[in-house]
């Protein structure tokens, strides 16, 4: 791809690449990275035919833009979300959104520990769709959230789960990679380890779930400009143990050279990445 020089680098704004906080990195999440899963959240809710006959249960929402999307097709949507920061943006769109729910679901900045399901008000299968899109990589041990989340789905609903793609497939992978290089502890977050071939079918086998599909999708994170870059992916919070590890300045700055391949020739800065999704029935 063609790179370009970008002149005031994220580099020399260390704000920029991980200082201004948790709340400052939700709404980069909720102004600049949410949108680029959209493709994923769309392909799922057409496939399965989502309308007003759906009860839409999001885990691990954030600031619950695939809710709204669920929402504007007629469904009842409802989210979890373990973030403070993340959950205020959704409740500002309107949204029911919920601590926290069972099997140690959390954020990338909250420490997990296990609470049960009804403290927060989720009923047991109560909902005809369960996603979990974003939330597989933040949590200790994905066989435990995906069976709370089969625990949550009503009989002959669906439950679907998402991940990232194989990183091969994925530009984003190097930028990605630098979350590990800089971190001195074993990252929380690993975006990959789901990505391999069964290994999202396996969790589903494991809950005693029906596999029912399972799709690719093509999701291109695509940026204005460099500094946009490196906030929507700081926002993800794969990056939260490097910037403890190594500090904000040095991960925006490997960060920031990571993208450089993927810069356009005006400025802007597009990776091409899969997402993978499969659907799971809940038996009778």
């Amino acid at each position: 791809m063609a790179s370009a020089r970008v002149a005031g680098t994220t580099a020399q704004r260390p704000d920029a690449a991980g200082m201004a906080g948790s709340h400052g990195r939700a709404r980069d999440w909720a102004e600049i990275q949410e949108r680029m899963l959209v493709p994923l959240y769309q392909a799922v809710f057409e496939r399965l035919e989502v309308g007003p006959a759906t009860s839409v249960l999001s885990l691990g929402c954030r600031s619950g833009l695939a809710l709204l999307l669920a929402a504007a097709r007629g469904a009842q949507v409802c989210g979890q979300e373990p973030e403070a920061e993340l959950r205020e943006l959704a409740e500002g769109r309107g949204l029911r959104v919920l601590a926290e729910s069972a099997g140690g679901v959390r954020g990338p900045q909250q420490p997990s520990r296990e609470v049960t399901r009804t403290a927060y008000g989720i009923p047991r299968a109560a909902h005809s769709l369960v996603t979990v899109f974003e939330q597989l990589p933040y949590v200790r041990d994905p066989a435990v959230l995906v069976a709370e989340a089969a625990g949550l789905t009503m009989l002959d609903g669906h439950l679907v789960l998402a991940s990232w793609g194989p990183p091969e497939r994925c530009e984003s992978a190097g930028a990605l990679d630098v979350a590990r290089r800089l971190s001195v502890r074993t990252p929380a977050c690993t975006p990959f380890a789901l990505s391999g071939p069964g290994a999202l079918e396996d969790l589903l086998g494991g809950a005693g779930l029906r596999p029912a599909g399972s799709g690719r999708v093509h999701c291109p994170f695509a940026y204005p400009d460099l500094e946009s870059a490196v906030r929507g992916m700081l926002s993800t919070g794969l990056f939260e143990t490097a910037v403890e590890d190594s500090g904000p300045t040095l991960v925006g700055k490997e960060l920031e050279e990571s993208l450089h391949p993927y810069v356009q020739a005006d400025g802007s800065v597009r990776m091409a990445n899969v997402f993978r999704y499969v659907v799971a029935e809940q038996r009778r």
